[in-house]
């Protein structure tokens, strides 16, 4: 179902008391959301060693719902230092990250990998967040709708609707994480509205105007507002702005 929706990538960052201070500062804070205001979805992903004392906190609400950065495609095994979709659901989490560029870049992470997972994820349970973008030089290269054309047909696009449709897609200009580079609302838009199309031509239309899509690129409390009032932009995957609770609600409340 389209919906608002902000997610949070803590990446490897923070203590677990670190990790509780922010989650109840941000539980308080999105508790006094004004009555008659749509709240977002939200979802906050913290490292593997912090889940279950986030999932304390959060109890068995859904909104701030909680996901994990990663998992292993097998349902266990011999695979010391990787932890399975079972494990991830029995410390609360519903939502999983796949396929973020640094997992594409530094961990090998490829198209016919991350098809396993996100089969492996859909038959666990796990909705996810499925990412995909390009780097400065395919930008450059005029090469952008291809690159990302083939991630969403090698990585996606194999499903049947009904298990598209638990997918949410990011969009991550690689060029604009981390660097404090943003994509423009405009290039945003272009892409988002490309991959809608895309979703259309997979699948149909209807399917396209139900996706979520979000965009994933140094957005922050400054330019989330006119990312967010995009009309193919239906929230963002928030890295470094998310480990603050002040700039994480101002996004979340931008809509």
């Amino acid at each position: 179902m389209r919906q608002n929706f902000v997610a949070g990538n803590w990446k490897m960052n923070l203590t677990l008391p670190e990790a509780q201070a922010l989650t109840t500062e941000l539980v308080q804070a999105l508790g006094h959301t004004p009555a008659g205001q749509a709240t977002p979805q939200v979802v906050i992903c913290p490292p593997f060693p912090l889940l279950l004392g986030v999932h304390q906190l959060l109890g068995e609400a859904h909104n701030p719902a909680l996901g994990a950065q990663n998992f292993h495609q097998k349902e266990s095994g011999a695979y010391t230092g990787e932890v399975s979709a079972k494990q991830l659901q029995s410390v609360g989490v519903e939502y999983v990250i796949l396929g973020h560029s640094e997992r594409r870049e530094h961990f090998r992470e490829d198209d016919a990998l991350l098809a396993q997972k996100l089969d492996a994820a859909l038959k666990a349970g796990l909705k996810p967040i499925f990412c995909v973008g390009e780097s400065l030089a395919t930008r450059e290269a005029d090469e952008t709708f291809d690159f990302i054309g083939q991630q969403l047909a090698n990585g996606v696009f194999h499903l049947g609707k009904e298990d598209f449709s638990q997918v949410v897609i990011a969009y991550e200009p690689i060029w604009a994480i981390g660097t404090g580079k943003t994509a423009s609302s405009a290039q945003a838009q272009e892409v988002h509205a490309f991959i809608r199309q895309q979703v259309a031509s997979a699948y149909d239309q209807a399917t396209a105007d139900d996706t979520t899509i979000l965009y994933g690129g140094s957005c922050n409390a400054q330019n989330a507002r006119e990312l967010f009032s995009q009309p193919d932009v239906d929230g963002g995957l928030i890295g470094g702005a998310s480990l603050k609770a002040a700039d994480f609600v101002a996004i979340i409340q931008s809509f």
